[in-house]
């Protein structure tokens, strides 16, 4: 069920392209009907464990139960096209833009934008990776055992696991269910995604440190951010969240993962923080901002559809109302990491250097990481990852030091 519906939202626009040579006007018909098409035609074209027998079977059962007789003999005209001739070939579109969108099912706004900032070659790559499996990527919060053995225990376990290539703690799972292992069980592995792994260490966190999350939920980079601290010498991470719900997230991950005596958390919207803590109190403080998540679009595919610029701009003015809120908040020398799970230029650059115009007293650390290959690091000195740089989330992550 989960492999046919976010498979069909990922390839809506290639399945409906492929569909019109059958269909004279997809508008005009009943949405389920619509759905039902696609289903069908995706697991006759991109699936290989039903047989089309089956696939036209139901469809046309389904059709004769939401419709009529002759809505059900229309479907299966449809479906018998599709088996016998394919979808109609996206590959054979001469625009260039058009051939993106509808190959890789990205609207063609957001394909323009894409090139305009980082070339046609690029967003190219980019927008059909986005329709390869996401992998399970998980993240050592133990420091009492090296990477290299947890995956020597892992594969021990019979996981088929292999170390990150981009971050330091990661560890990429392509078989088994992680959650069964007692590594997993005893919280010394976490779920979480190798880019966002890259953010906690760029504070460069000591453990008598009073570390300000203030957009934490739901707590992995809490928790990253919690085990570079000791509890003995005072080190503690205060996260922040609007939600009473994701608040409870947090602190079930921080109990799981043993980092509950280093974390207190608030329900608090972070554009009020700078009422709710003492100026210059914070050793570091971490901005994972509300974006608008095209960095997730492999493993929330509808991202692609319900986004447009002008939440890009909305969000952009949402990001420096919490920057300015929480920079008073921060020590002298302190460190201000600002991060997003997104690609576009509103929210990462324009961000900073927007803040960064309005606070003199701040400036860049450029990031540094012999993970990463020289085309992740901006000319500014931030991290900007795309999907397709090595099969993660797109993410951005940068630093600023206040003076």
């Amino acid at each position: 069920m989960t492999e046919i519906v976010y498979g069909v939202i990922q390839r809506k626009m290639t399945l409906d392209y492929g569909l019109s040579s059958y269909i004279k006007d997809p508008k005009k018909q009943l949405s389920w009907l619509n759905n039902l098409l696609r289903v069908s035609a995706y697991q006759m074209v991109y699936l290989t464990k039903i047989p089309d027998h089956a696939v036209l079977f139901d469809a046309v059962e389904i059709a004769k139960v939401k419709g009529h007789a002759g809505i059900a003999s229309y479907v299966n005209g449809v479906l018998r096209n599709v088996q016998r001739n394919g979808l109609r070939d996206w590959k054979t579109i001469s625009n260039a833009k058009k051939r993106i969108s509808v190959g890789a099912s990205m609207p063609k706004w957001l394909v323009a934008y894409f090139i305009e900032r980082i070339g046609i070659e690029e967003t190219e790559k980019m927008a059909f990776s986005l329709l390869e499996d996401p992998f399970v990527s998980l993240r050592l919060q133990s420091n009492e055992i090296s990477r290299e053995e947890a995956i020597g225990l892992l594969k021990a376990e019979g996981y088929d696991v292999v170390a990150s290539p981009v971050s330091p703690v990661g560890i990429r799972i392509h078989g088994g269910k992680i959650v069964d292992s007692p590594l997993f069980k005893d919280g010394m592995l976490t779920i979480q995604d190798e880019s966002s792994q890259l953010v906690a260490p760029v504070g460069e966190l000591e453990k008598d440190f009073l570390v300000l999350d203030s957009c934490a939920a739901p707590g992995g980079k809490t928790t990253h951010m919690a085990s570079y601290l000791s509890a003995s010498e005072n080190g503690k991470v205060i996260a922040l969240d609007m939600y009473e719900h994701k608040i409870s997230l947090i602190n079930q991950n921080a109990e799981r993962l043993h980092v509950s005596d280093r974390i207190e958390t608030h329900v608090l919207d972070a554009k009020e923080a700078v009422h709710a803590f003492a100026p210059e109190s914070f050793d570091v403080i971490y901005v994972d901002a509300p974006c608008s998540g095209l960095g997730l679009m492999r493993r929330k595919p509808e991202i692609k559809y319900v986004k447009n610029a002008q939440d890009f701009l909305d969000l952009h003015q949402e990001q420096i109302l919490i920057l300015n809120s929480v920079s008073s908040l921060l020590k002298k020398g302190g460190r201000l990491v600002y991060s997003t799970c997104t690609l576009t230029t509103e929210e990462n650059q324009m961000s900073v250097r927007t803040f960064l115009e309005n606070h003199a007293e701040f400036a860049i650390v450029p990031i540094r990481s012999e993970y990463l290959d020289k085309k992740s690091f901006t000319a500014e000195g931030f991290v900007q990852i795309y999907p397709h740089d090595y099969g993660t989330d797109g993410f951005f992550i940068s630093c600023m030091v206040k003076r």
